[in-house]
């Protein structure tokens, strides 16, 4: 089964859909409404289950060979004494894969090369759509009025396509918690104390957290409790007034980082579950779906499982409406759950604040044992794709 798809918003999601669906067979455009591609974040981390999305979309060879393997690290306090350590060869004995770290620029060069160029339509904002059509979708873009025979809504959090189809649903929230980041602008060597792959420092009401990257940088992400808005004269010299005190390699983290280059969002989410990932012909993807915290590492992640899921549903037909009711089936209750967990985690580790429940939630994560960690990744990166080869093979009462 082929078609014509528009996918709205040029992100990591709405280019892994687009993948996805070129590779079933699919005529897309990539509608991203940015009228410049400058690739705005620093970096992030993937786990084995967006790792084997990207395999079926037929880029995770190009992504691992410019990402850096997560082998070493853990959770600290800010005196620099362990919580808890993440042993990256057990989980990559166990999954297949260790987690790596990529710039979140680089990844979006590998999805875009994936793809031709006329696929990407820059500075072209959907401003309607029209589903009264029986079995088409008619978008307002530009000026112009296109029918696709499926449309996909990856237009971030503040998704105006989500707003459209569910208009009663509230909307995204503000989380309680901000967040500053940025890439280092030279390579942090052994002497500024980097000795982990990976390290989150949990503080009362703020964490500290820091990747490797295989060029040697480092990104890093600082979240703190705060009201919604609040924005600093100088970012920078704030985090160091904040965290200067903090272990090695905070104050090095913050001393190899320009100014310029740290970026400050506010963390939303949808707190209010969508009651359905469809309508007609629109599908909701990645943040316009299921927007949650940073908190467990699987925003990208999920919306990689979107993709992968969308196109092997399509791939096994036999029609759009029975495809996207089995996408709807399969990732509306996972990547919900992810997100009440993300949340959860959220509010026992950055958010924490109160200095007794800091004091037993630190007493008790010394006192697990050293699998408790890896098993708490493991609930949520074991995750296995069907391969769009076979996919048409495994639709549910298929022989």
């Amino acid at each position: 089964m082929g078609g014509t798809a528009v996918v709205v918003g040029g992100g990591i999601g709405g280019l892994a859909a687009a993948i996805g669906l070129r590779r079933i067979g699919w005529e897309v455009t990539v509608a991203e409404r940015a009228a410049v591609l400058d690739d705005a974040g620093a970096a992030i981390s993937l786990h084995a289950n967006g790792l084997r999305a990207l395999d079926v979309l037929g880029v995770g060879t190009a992504v691992r060979a410019a990402a850096r393997p997560q082998y070493t690290g853990g959770t600290r306090v800010p005196g620099g004494g362990w919580l808890a350590r993440m042993d990256g060869a057990l989980l990559e004995r166990e999954l297949g894969t260790p987690i790596v770290g990529i710039p979140r620029a680089e990844l979006h060069r590998l999805l875009r090369a994936a793809l031709p160029p006329e696929c990407l339509l820059v500075g072209a904002e959907v401003s309607a759509v029209d589903r009264s059509q029986p079995g088409r979708v008619r978008v307002a873009m530009g000026g112009e009025l296109r029918s696709a025979d499926l449309v996909v809504a990856a237009d971030g959090v503040r998704s105006r396509l989500r707003a459209t189809l569910l208009p009663d649903h509230p909307g995204p929230v503000y989380s309680g918690s901000t967040v500053l980041r940025a890439i280092t602008e030279r390579p942090i060597d052994s002497d500024s104390g980097s000795e982990s792959d990976f390290e989150l420092t949990w503080g009362r009401g703020a964490e500290f957290g820091h990747i490797m990257l295989a060029d040697g940088r480092a990104e890093w992400h600082a979240v703190l409790n705060s009201p919604a808005g609040v924005r600093y004269p100088d970012p920078l010299a704030e985090l160091r007034r904040r965290f200067g005190t903090w272990h090695e390699p905070i104050p090095a983290l913050l001393a190899a980082t320009r100014p310029e280059d740290v970026l400050h969002h506010d963390i939303h989410e949808l707190v209010t579950p969508l009651a359905a990932f469809t309508a007609d012909r629109v599908v909701l993807l990645g943040d316009a779906a299921h927007a949650m915290t940073p908190n467990l590492g699987q925003g990208a992640c999920q919306a990689l499982e979107d993709a992968a899921v969308l196109a092997a549903a399509l791939a096994a037909g036999p029609t759009v409406e029975a495809a996207l009711a089995r996408y709807d089936a399969e990732r509306r209750p996972r990547s919900q759950s992810v997100a009440r967990a993300a949340r959860q985690a959220g509010r026992m580790g950055q958010q924490l604040a109160n200095p007794v429940a800091v004091a037993l939630r630190n007493a008790g994560l010394r006192l697990a044992p050293s699998g408790v960690t890896v098993s708490a990744i493991l609930r949520h990166a074991a995750w296995e794709p069907a391969p769009l080869d076979r996919a048409a093979a495994e639709l549910p009462g298929s022989v």
